[in-house]
């Protein structure tokens, strides 16, 4: 019945069916759940509640002759006054020229429009002569294109409501309406077109929310669900005494988030499906130690394990304290690019037999020569900087590993169950113990010579510095230093007792790995560099990262590129030179120097930016909610994701006849009988 198409409404003929249909709106059901997309409130207050800037409804009688200005072409001003509570309130209509007629002295008229605080004047985009209190207080207002109007929009949902209400079957259990106060489908689909009040259009907007978020769930979970039970895995019987000797003999204790992760990803080892799993931590919250425990795991149960890292100076530094920290309990050998003739051939030979336990290395691990004798684990770092292809062939050399996939960037937690659905995610959202908080300054271009002082000063201390540029080479269009251009001045600045290095993303990669190595090394003191120093590195005596014109940059991006210092024992120092022109980029600027979790900025530039762009619409798998907004309703999508797990793992939504609408829905989805993300 509601999937009939919806010229079978009452009144809508051909002409405005094809209109509907342009909106979207092909069945009934499409046209009942066309939501409007915003509401004109037609309440009266008194001045004093008004707010500055918000869209507002008066009621006052007209004090002045109405006067008439034209400017431009075929433009219009027209401007009166109003008495409203014994004050006087300018009134100003852009291109309304007609009502110079019909308004009058002593007329009572009421209008809305947006109102100035500070000048008591109100610019009016709807009135109308005669009191208010006769109008519906909200009135719905539907996004539209064609030649459909509101009104027509209205009465057909007005029909389609007492025509086939009926037909609108309730689809969430009652325990769960019950448990969350929410209003039935019926009555939330009534009050969302012609809500009676705030307070009621609220709770049908909380129970659309809800619903949503929870059929989306149960689908991306479904989804995953049959996608590990049809891949095959091994079960790896670690030995469970071992690993927490391992874990005590750490020389640092594990976070609470640390534990957890962890918890969830030996679990993982010991399923008998393949692991999938997401580990996302902030830079330096300790993803890496729990990744060697993983390994280790991995290694009691008699298999190998390999990590795959994007470049070679980071592979040097994982192979080495990962040799570190295992010293006589595991073999790790380092396999790279540069690894040539005799060692090549040798390391190769131990890992076909086996001899080697943790392979680190970069896309060197994936070549045809590489044999692995009973590889059990892989564990993918920044694993966006390697391809689908790439990620695929590292998977296929062992016989089924589970794959851990590790990332910096901090994605909210909101759009990571979202966007990775078809991957588990663990998230480490704590920072260990006793580690210094990096302190952010914002500055202006005129503070420059300071800045460049305090870098000399922090030198002096026996400290390093980054200067970060956004681009390589000067553009007409952006006036912005570039990074070739302030790496000759800093030179010539610095010189002759600091030396200044260059890095940028045209310079081949083995120039890049000497640059990192040098620096690494201290031979290289200040480091000028486009982001390519993003991911990666790990230079502790580096005190100090100068990011010019960072404004150009997102939340996340400063917020990696602030990473990369503070990982010694000294206080570290980011400074943002900055003149930002709009509100965003200020705002992003203070939340900068304000916050330094990564998880809290994240979230906030998901406000700056939205979801689309924060993962690049292409590729963001977000799904286009009616009612439902991922960022302002993330308790509701965490608590959709909690009971959806919970109605799949009980076989509720298969067996509880209470479900069953419910199940309908879930499975007659395309995506869901299309087994497809896309």
């Amino acid at each position: 019945m509601l999937n009939d198409p919806v010229t079978n409404v009452k009144g809508i003929g051909e002409k405005l069916g094809q209109g509907l249909n342009s909106l979207g709106i092909h069945t009934i059901e499409d046209l009942l759940f066309y939501f409007p997309s915003r509401y004109d409130v037609y309440e009266i207050k008194p001045l004093s509640e008004l707010l500055h800037n918000d869209k507002v409804t008066i009621e006052g009688e007209v004090i002045s002759e109405p006067s008439l200005a034209f400017y431009g072409k075929r433009k219009s001003r027209l401007s009166f006054n109003l008495q409203v509570e014994h004050v006087t309130v300018k009134a100003v209509m852009f291109n309304r020229s007609f009502a110079k007629k019909q308004l009058q002295v002593g007329d009572l008229v009421t209008v809305t429009g947006k109102w100035d605080q500070h000048r008591l004047q109100i610019t009016v985009s709807n009135y109308k002569k005669g009191s208010a209190k006769s109008d519906a207080k909200i009135q719905p207002v539907y996004a539209l294109k064609s030649d459909v109007s509101n009104l027509q929009i209205k009465k057909a949902v007005t029909t389609a409501l007492s025509q086939f209400q009926d037909s609108l079957q309730e689809i969430l259990p009652q325990d769960y309406l019950s448990a969350y106060k929410l209003p039935g489908r019926l009555e939330a689909v009534k009050q969302m077109h012609f809500p009676d009040n705030h307070q009621v259009l609220k709770h049908a907007r909380r129970r659309f929310t809800y619903e949503e978020f929870l059929l989306f769930q149960l689908k991306m979970q479904l989804l995953r669900k049959r996608k590990r039970e049809s891949t095959h895995g091994n079960s790896l019987e670690y030995e469970k005494g071992a690993v927490d000797e391992f874990v005590e003999r750490l020389p640092f204790r594990l976070t609470a988030a640390q534990i957890r992760s962890l918890e969830e990803i030996l679990k993982d080892l010991q399923s008998p499906y393949r692991m999938n799993r997401l580990l996302q931590g902030d830079v330096g919250s300790g993803k890496t130690a729990v990744a060697a425990i993983a390994l280790y795991a991995a290694i009691t149960a008699g298999k190998q394990g390999a990590l795959m890292v994007p470049t070679e100076i980071l592979a040097e530094q994982h192979f080495q304290s990962l040799t570190e920290l295992f010293a006589d309990q595991a073999t790790v050998v380092l396999l790279t690019g540069s690894v040539k003739g005799k060692r090549r051939k040798q390391i190769l030979q131990e890992i076909a037999a086996k001899k080697a336990d943790i392979i680190v290395g970069t896309h060197a691990l994936i070549q045809d020569e590489v044999h692995f004798r009973d590889l059990g684990l892989v564990i993918v770092d920044e694993q966006h900087r390697f391809g689908v292809e790439q990620r695929r062939i590292l998977r296929d050399k062992g016989l089924h590993p589970d794959v851990l996939f590790m990332t910096a960037t901090p994605i909210p937690r909101t759009l990571a169950i979202t966007a990775f659905g078809d991957m588990d995610v663990s998230i480490i959202d704590e920072m260990p113990s006793g580690r210094k908080q990096v302190e952010t300054y914002w500055v202006k271009e005129n503070m420059l010579d300071r800045v460049l002082q305090f870098i000399q000063k922090e030198v002096d201390n026996g400290h390093q510095a980054y200067v970060i540029c956004p681009l390589i080479e000067e553009s007409d269009k952006l006036d912005i230093q570039n990074a070739v251009e302030l790496y000759e001045q800093l030179k010539e600045i610095y010189a002759p007792k600091t030396n200044v290095g260059l890095m940028h993303g045209r310079l081949p990669s083995d120039e890049k790995e000497e640059v990192m190595r040098d620096f690494a090394a201290n031979d290289i003191q200040v480091l000028v560099s486009t982001t390519v120093v993003e991911v990666g590195v790990n230079v502790p005596n580096a005190s100090v990262m100068v990011i010019y014109d960072a404004e150009r940059f997102g939340l996340s991006q400063l917020h990696q590129l602030r990473g990369r210092v503070g990982r010694g024992e000294a206080q570290s120092y980011c400074i943002l030179v900055a003149d930002p022109k709009g509100e965003v980029g200020k705002e992003r600027m203070k939340i900068m120097t304000e916050t330094a979790n990564g998880f809290e900025l994240s979230e906030e530039d998901l406000k700056l930016r939205g979801p689309g762009d924060f993962f690049g619409k292409k590729q963001s798998g977000i799904p286009e909610f009616r009612v439902a907004d991922m960022v302002h309703d993330y308790r509701a999508l965490e608590t959709a994701r909690m009971d959806a797990q919970k109605i799949l793992e009980s076989g509720s939504l298969d067996e509880d006849p209470q479900f069953k609408q419910l199940a309908m829905q879930v499975y007659n989805d395309k995506i869901v009988k299309g087994e497809t993300l896309d």
